[in-house]
């Protein structure tokens, strides 16, 4: 399964402006993506309800995530990874755009 951790760098953490530019992005490469707790369930991040329920904070470590079955025909594993690298870049900037 294609993941990437990273780390919620917004001071407010996921909300409001930060969680619609991360489920923008999510949304934008076609894909799948579950964002989750370490210890936590996996939540469809092109959900910005979802991903706001969660309450992800402030330097709360996340796992992204893609299911290989659920990979968009034609898409390979290392575009995949390369996809969540990107959305872990949007998790990392300290502002919301």
């Amino acid at each position: 399964m294609p993941e990437q951790k990273a780390i919620v760098a917004a001071e407010i953490g996921l909300h409001a402006r930060a969680a619609a530019v991360f489920v923008r992005a999510v949304t934008d490469t076609g894909l799948p993506v579950t964002i989750r707790k370490q210890d936590g369930e996996p939540v469809d991040a092109r959900s910005l309800l979802e991903v706001m329920t969660e309450d992800f904070g402030h330097g709360c470590e996340v796992l992204l995530e893609v299911a290989p079955d659920a990979l968009i025909s034609g898409q390979t594993v290392p575009e995949v990874e390369s996809a969540l690298t990107a959305l872990s870049a949007v998790l990392g900037a300290t502002e919301a755009r």
